[in-house]
């Protein structure tokens, strides 16, 4: 089984970085406040399927007589429910089931009371995707549903569905996982599977997640299969395809001394070595950002999600420059990226974006030229 299944939360209490959700949810079932309409939205990969399936469970738990805030995980019910076989709980995907005929058939069944549970419960991933007509289809069911029939609808695009669905919904959003939460995780999930990764490894798969728990297990996963038990930053590097901070660093050093032969270098090493100028551009990009940061609040800011290593360096580039040009090298670089997306001979537009980087020094500030002109007597 691979990492993001086999640890796949189970409880409420197991779900990382949501909070705010899972708090909410635990007490409205103690108070027996349950809604007959569900929207969980966000990132992809933070948990909002998980969180609808535990949701499902803790409703259909047979442990007690009513639903209850934390699923017992062991009874027949969760047990079917964590599988995916459970009569009453369909889960529905709805980018190849998103047609007025399908909801119809839905809408059609959702009459019939349960086969065996206290609810018959729906869960509908990417939601969005379901067309207007099919979403106008269900409004009547959602707005009086019988009372045995929960809706619990997962989408990273809230703001496609319709606004007379969500108004009939308890709508839930989820945030990206913080940083240090995935670096827990994979800390703990290093240690079960018995893998030694090194600081260095476990940091580039929380960067490489991007916010995403399921995405840093399944680099984990992939970087397990390819290197074993030990994990070493140099192999997660080399697996995702980044390039080493150290490099980003000489880079900047290069537009310190205003060496253009020496930025010239170091791409073509780099595209030498096959690196993506269109990934390349967006890390760099993110570093510069991470750089601005730590001019403006320092190196050990919260609003920087990097390691110590990362922190180190982007807190000595912030040294080397003003705030302004930090700012003009990032809006540089943003531009150089979206450039890239669609451009032929994308080599050469990276370098005359790095070049870009190199002149933007030589610059002088327009309130600077003004200052310096004399004055012109008005007649």
């Amino acid at each position: 089984t691979v990492l993001a299944r086999k640890y796949r939360p189970q409880h409420f209490s197991d779900v990382i970085g949501q909070d705010h959700v899972t708090r909410t949810l635990k007490n409205a079932l103690e108070q027996g406040r349950i809604a007959h309409g569900y929207i969980f939205s966000g990132h992809r990969g933070i948990g909002k399927t998980t969180v609808a399936r535990i949701l499902a469970m803790a409703l259909n738990c047979r442990s007690a007589e009513q639903p209850v805030a934390e699923p017992c995980g062991v009874c027949d019910s969760c047990v079917e429910i964590r599988e995916g076989r459970a009569v009453d709980v369909i889960e529905i995907d709805a980018a190849t089931n998103r047609g007025i005929d399908e909801i119809r058939e839905l809408r059609e069944a959702a009459r019939y009371r349960p086969a065996r549970d206290r609810y018959k419960i729906y869960i509908l991933d990417e939601a969005h995707q379901i067309t207007d007509a099919a979403f106008n289809a269900l409004l009547k069911t959602l707005e009086e549903p019988p009372g045995h029939i929960v809706f619990m609808m997962a989408t990273t695009q809230p703001e496609d569905i319709p606004q007379t669905i969500r108004s009939r919904c308890q709508h839930f959003s989820f945030h990206a996982v913080k940083f240090d939460d995935i670096v827990g995780q994979l800390r703990s999930v290093a240690e079960q599977e018995q893998v030694q990764a090194d600081d260095d490894a476990i940091a580039m798969l929380a960067e490489a997640g991007d916010g995403s728990m399921r995405d840093a297990l399944s680099i984990m996963d992939q970087a397990i299969a390819c290197c074993g038990a030990r994990l070493s930053g140099e192999d997660i590097r080399q697996l995702v395809g980044t390039v080493a901070s150290e490099t980003l660093e000489h880079m900047m050093g290069a537009v310190q001394r205003n060496s253009s032969e020496d930025m010239l270098r170091l791409v073509d090493k780099l595209v030498t070595e096959g690196q993506s100028p269109t990934h390349f551009a967006r890390q760099m990009a993110r570093f510069m950002r991470n750089a601005l940061v730590a001019k403006v609040a320092g190196q050990d800011s919260a609003l920087l999600q990097i390691s110590s290593d990362e922190r180190a360096r982007v807190g000595r580039v912030a040294e080397m420059f003003s705030e302004e040009d930090l700012a003009r090298f990032l809006q540089i670089l943003l531009r150089t990226h979206s450039e890239l997306g669609y451009k032929q001979e994308q080599r050469f537009h990276l370098e005359l974006g790095l070049l870009k980087l190199v002149h933007a020094q030589r610059l002088l500030p327009l309130e600077q030229l003004l200052s310096a002109q004399p004055a012109v007597a008005v007649r």
